[in-house]
């Protein structure tokens, strides 16, 4: 038994397709029991090739199809001539077609007759794209072979037609399509002056909804192919009309349902859809159009199924403009499977599931439009309740302000009072943190003024010791000299005697006047020594109280920083070695004694870093002063315990300290970043633990 079933599947397979007999004023469709085909994926066999070939077999749907796959498709049938006219057009209907060849084999050692649409066609807005004209004269039959190609899987519908009908169909279907673009540019436009008139986004997206739609169409039925490249018509122009339509679709149902607002789930999930819509343009532009139009037919799908998904949840929730939503969307997927069904055959391929898009988009155009003119009622009586509901909430707030103003008045009185009252506490808390900040700069200033008195009172002492340990020797040596001098006067005043001469002589020599002459002069030397350095300590001094000063004097910030080292020598260990390189700098107009204090606080902070160390090995202290043109540059670097980068970024803060409580008050640094501000300057540290600091100062010279 399984036997015999195999043998009557091969003798069906086997068997001859019938010929396709065409008559006067009849039109026939073509299907699987009047051709063979030939898939070529390789798209590289000719018809000398297909006459050589016997892979020819039945097809498995009704009608011919082209897939991702397989681009390109030879069909064999045999046609019979019965009409009155030498030729029989032959023509495709609504399908997207790169290549549509017909190839009739000539006699023995004849090349068979070659036509193609892209040879014949004039160029025109009309879609006579998928039409060949085919040769044979009446009452003949011949072989014929058909060529087939495009990157876009579909079914093809190939028409056989006699001349008149062929013409008669070809009005008819113009005509149709005709009225269909018609009713796309009314209700563009009419959408179009809604949206001037309402202002609201889902008439503009139903606007790109409509154009998209009439574009899509008109260039599946070829209209305008034949004046652009049919490579740029099928590989661009089709798939961008569909991702737009898409896209516009989706955006108009976001809109429309308002799922921004409904459910974010949703928006989000419609938006993510809308992205993956656009994705097929980066494979088209790297040429990849089959894998393209492969996507583009999945993602259709999945947006046929979740829009109605999306539909039904809507309408179950009771947003009313869902009921127009499901309704007009639902014919629209109804057209889809009749025309999905019709090329598998298992719908009859006729004029009406032919136009079944064009029908169920008009009506869906029609309800989309009512839908969004319904919308416009509803924003109408919205509006009208809402201005209902404001005038009652106008007077109901108008009854509560004349009842709440009497009241309003009094507390009014009675918070002027306590705002008064909180005006005068407010006040006084101010000038007490005035007195509070002024009384903790003068905190700083007396820290630093006692550091300073501790280094003067050293300083002086060892200048004033000297002296007084100079005056002793001295005046012994001059009492000596004086005595001297008063034997030789009493030598003026009596007779010469050789015993007093003699006792000069031998004095003399006791007191050897030559080193109490030298004597004298180093013990003079040593005093007028002392006194400079006195002098000079007490300039520095004078410098370094002047921090009070308000106005701008021209100072050599060289002298500054000496002057500020004299002060500090007291404080500086034996260990520590301090280095200034000094560029020769130009006279800088700022306030002395603030530079000073600038200059000691950084200093000091680099002196106790480094006695903060564990070990002291080659410490050392680099001042480093340069000329810009714009500017001058102060550089200290120390050789201490530096600083982390946490720490760095709050030396500047006022009252931060790294110090112990009661070693510093944490306002040096805050008050040098205000001295250098109030120098129009600028200051940088730099510095990483371990490694010591460098504090970059820089200062204008064109502070007025």
């Amino acid at each position: 038994m399984l036997l015999l079933i195999l043998s009557l599947l091969s003798l069906r397979i086997l068997a001859s397709t019938d010929t396709l007999t065409l008559h006067g004023n009849e039109t026939k469709l073509i299907n699987k029991n009047y051709f063979t085909a030939l898939e070529d994926p390789t798209r590289n066999l000719t018809i000398n090739d297909i006459l050589k070939n016997a892979g020819f077999k039945t097809w498995s749907s009704s009608l011919p199809s082209l897939k991702v796959s397989n681009p390109v498709i030879w069909l064999k049938l045999v046609l019979r001539n019965k009409t009155n006219q030498p030729y029989i057009p032959i023509s495709i209907n609504a399908s997207v077609i790169e290549c549509f060849d017909l190839y009739i084999p000539g006699k023995s050692g004849e090349h068979p007759v070659h036509l193609s649409v892209n040879n014949n066609n004039k160029q025109t807005l009309l879609p006579k794209a998928n039409m060949i004209n085919c040769t044979l004269m009446p009452d003949s039959a011949r072989t014929i072979y058909l060529r087939i190609e495009s990157n876009v899987p579909n079914s093809i519908p190939i028409e056989f037609s006699s001349a008149e009908r062929y013409f008669e169909r070809y009005s008819s279907k113009t005509i149709t399509f005709g009225i269909f673009m018609g009713i796309v540019i009314i209700m563009m436009f009419y959408n179009l002056l809604l949206f001037f008139v309402v202002k609201e986004n889902s008439y503009l997206y139903y606007v790109a909804y409509i154009i998209f739609l009439g574009v899509s169409q008109a260039l599946t039925r070829n209209y305008g192919y034949s004046l652009v490249n049919p490579s740029l018509y099928n590989n661009y122009l089709v798939p961008f009309s569909r991702i737009f339509f898409w896209l516009s679709i989706l955006l108009f149902v976001t809109e429309f349902l308002q799922l921004r607002n409904q459910n974010k789930n949703i928006f989000k999930f419609t938006m993510g859809l809308a992205f993956l819509f656009a994705t097929p343009i980066l494979f088209i532009a790297t040429n990849n159009f089959n894998f393209a139009y492969g996507l583009i037919t999945v993602l259709v799908s999945l947006g046929c199924i979740s829009l109605l998904a999306i539909g039904i949840y809507m309408y179950k929730k009771g947003y009313k403009p869902a009921k127009f939503f499901m309704l007009g969307w639902c014919l629209f997927l109804i057209s889809v499977l009749v025309s999905v069904g019709r090329s598998k055959g298992y719908v009859p391929y006729n004029d009406f599931t032919a136009d079944i898009v064009l029908i169920t988009s008009t009506i869906e155009l029609v309800i989309f439009s009512i839908a969004l003119a319904d919308k416009i009622n509803f924003y109408r009586s919205q509006n009208i309740d809402s201005q209902s509901l404001a005038l009652r909430i106008a007077r109901e707030n108008e009854r509560l302000i004349t009842e709440q103003n009497i009241m309003l008045e009094s507390k009014v009185v009675e918070r002027t009072r306590e705002l008064l009252e909180s005006n005068r506490s407010l006040t006084r808390l101010i000038e007490n943190l005035k007195e509070a900040q002024f009384q903790l700069v003068e905190t700083e200033k007396m820290a630093s003024l006692g550091q300073l008195t501790a280094g003067i009172a050293h300083e002086i002492n060892n200048p004033i010791n000297f002296v007084k340990s100079n005056i002793k020797p001295l005046k012994l040596d001059m009492d000596e000299v004086f005595t001297l001098l008063d034997m030789y006067s009493s030598l003026e005043q009596a007779p010469i005697e050789k015993a007093k001469y003699d006792d000069i002589i031998k004095y003399k020599e006791n007191i050897d006047l030559n080193y109490i002459k030298t004597e004298i002069t180093e013990l003079l030397n040593g005093i007028e020594d002392g006194a400079a350095r006195t002098a000079e300590i007490i300039q520095s001094l004078r410098a370094f109280s002047r921090t009070d000063e308000v106005e701008l004097k021209l100072t050599d910030i060289n002298k500054t920083i000496l002057s500020t080292l004299v002060i500090l020598r007291s404080s500086i260990p034996y260990y520590i070695e301090i280095t200034p390189v000094l560029d020769k700098l130009p006279m800088l107009n700022c306030y002395p004694g603030k530079i000073s204090q600038v200059f000691m606080n950084i200093i000091q902070n680099g002196i106790q870093a480094i006695i903060e160390k564990e070990e002291h090995q080659k410490e050392s202290i680099l001042i480093v002063t340069k000329d810009y043109p714009e500017n001058i540059t102060i550089e200290i670097t120390d050789t201490g315990v530096g600083m982390t980068e946490k720490v760095k970024q709050k030396i500047y803060d006022p009252f931060f300290t790294t110090k112990d409580v009661g070693e510093g008050t944490g306002l040096g640094l805050s008050i040098v970043f205000g001295i250098i501000e109030k120098h129009q300057g600028h200051i940088e540290v730099t510095s990483e633990p371990g490694k010591g600091a460098s504090f970059l100062i820089m200062l204008p010279k064109t502070l007025e």
